[in-house]
């Protein structure tokens, strides 16, 4: 059972406060101090956060929000064991692959009336696509304020002095593909530095992977979530080329190897545009963005989605849902755009985008980010997902040797995983 479920009781026995939330009752002038969990420690979007929530404050001085950063390769775990040990934050941003796992469980305030009711939200604003992970029933539980695409940030200055050909000079020359990316990758891994690093996979978050073998139209599972799909011919040729990309042509770096792009001696990253806030002030480099190479299945766009819920059971329910809805506000919007791409119809422009963007150009813009948005598909997500990740990212350790025989290994995947997919 996830540790999520054991706040349904809880959840529930609070629904006799949520109604509160929702019929604009004024607030007790007694201190409230709202908690709100976050996976970034990055000063620029806590100082965005502090300045969006010292606007609430301007309206409520009672409330006082918190925001409490967490590693990101444990968030999730962290989060539940908080939610488990009963010391659940009032607000959390939620991954996508999560996602099911929170909406489900009960844990997590409703907020459609409550938007709805909130005078200027302009709740129809916010795309349907964008908010379907988080819907249930018709109920919004939790509000998409990300949906960014991932893309890859090239360092044209390593790139050059190998002699490889940089991703502009592809995509010029209609060569942008996975073969020529893998090959200016390999040039430059085997020149000493790191080729092409995968940010956040560090060979245990596979479902990152999913930036590459979406090119080659693989999916880990069937649309509905019951079939295990490793084993499909599309997955076998997307992790024969990963494969061989790591062991045979160094063009990726192996197990065991920590490398930070934006230290500035790596080629390639994939990643997702918000980290472009990473991107060194002092001595910067030749930097460029553009989109997932094409793969054999054509070209293709991948988007990681986060979620910001309140939970229910929390003594301060009504007024965490009430912040909510300051906080995603067109207003507040339009600032968090300037990290997190909007999920609102009317911030998802050039003419926006530029102004909360300035480090990426109209070009970047519109090719990267808004095409992205508008065609990619969200990494893979599941219920109870911690479970299940965990249980293929045993089963591939042994894929990750240089003689790894890799249409067995992926069998072996689908026969741990299989049990788990069909509940």
């Amino acid at each position: 059972m996830s540790k999520i479920t054991h706040l349904k009781s809880a959840a529930a026995a609070a629904g006799i406060l949520l109604p509160l939330a929702w019929s604009g009752v004024a607030w007790a002038q007694d201190a409230v101090n709202l908690r709100m969990t976050i996976w970034s420690a990055n000063e620029a979007h806590l100082a965005m956060f502090n300045e969006i929530a010292e606007g609430f404050k301007a309206t409520h001085p009672n409330v006082s929000i918190t925001f409490e950063p967490l590693p990101f390769d444990s968030y999730t775990t962290t989060l539940t064991t908080q939610i488990a040990g009963g010391n659940p934050p009032d607000l959390a941003w939620i991954l996508e692959t999560t996602a099911a796992d929170f909406v489900n469980s009960g844990a997590l305030a409703p907020l459609t009336d409550a938007f709805a009711a909130t005078a200027g939200y302009e709740l129809d604003d916010v795309n349907p696509s964008a908010t379907a992970l988080w819907t249930k029933d018709g109920q919004l539980f939790a509000y998409p304020f990300s949906t960014s695409p991932f893309a890859i940030f090239a360092n044209n200055d390593v790139i050059k002095a190998t002699g490889a050909k940089t991703p502009a000079e592809l995509i010029a020359a209609g060569e942008w593909n996975w073969d020529n990316a893998f090959a200016t990758a390999a040039t430059v891994g085997q020149s000493g530095k790191a080729g092409l690093v995968v940010r956040d996979f560090k060979y245990q978050s596979w479902q990152n992977l999913a930036s590459i073998w979406r090119g080659w139209g693989a999916a880990p599972w069937s649309a509905d979530g019951k079939t295990c799909g490793f084993t499909e011919p599309a997955m076998v040729g997307a992790m024969t080329a990963i494969h061989k990309a790591i062991f045979t042509d160094k063009a990726m770096p192996g197990p065991g190897e920590d490398i930070d792009f934006f230290a500035g001696e790596t080629g390639m990253t994939i990643t997702q545009i918000s980290r472009a806030s990473l991107l060194p002030k002092e001595n910067p480099f030749d930097w460029d963005l553009v989109p997932l190479p094409a793969g054999p299945a054509g070209e293709y766009a991948v988007v990681g989605q986060a979620g910001v819920g309140a939970f229910a059971a929390g003594a301060n329910a009504p007024v965490a849902v009430e912040f909510l809805a300051y906080m995603t506000n067109p207003e507040n919007s339009q600032k968090l755009a300037q990290f997190f791409p909007p999920a609102r119809a009317s911030l998802l422009n050039a003419q926006t985008l530029a102004s909360t963007n300035p480090l990426l150009s109209a070009e970047q813009i519109e090719n990267v980010v808004i095409a992205g948005i508008s065609s990619g598909t969200v990494l893979p997500g599941h219920t109870n997902f911690a479970q299940i990740q965990q249980t293929v990212r045993a089963s591939l350790d042994s894929l990750w040797v240089a003689d790894a025989d890799v249409p067995a290994v992926l069998q072996s995947v689908c026969d741990s995983v299989a049990p788990l997919l069909a509940r």
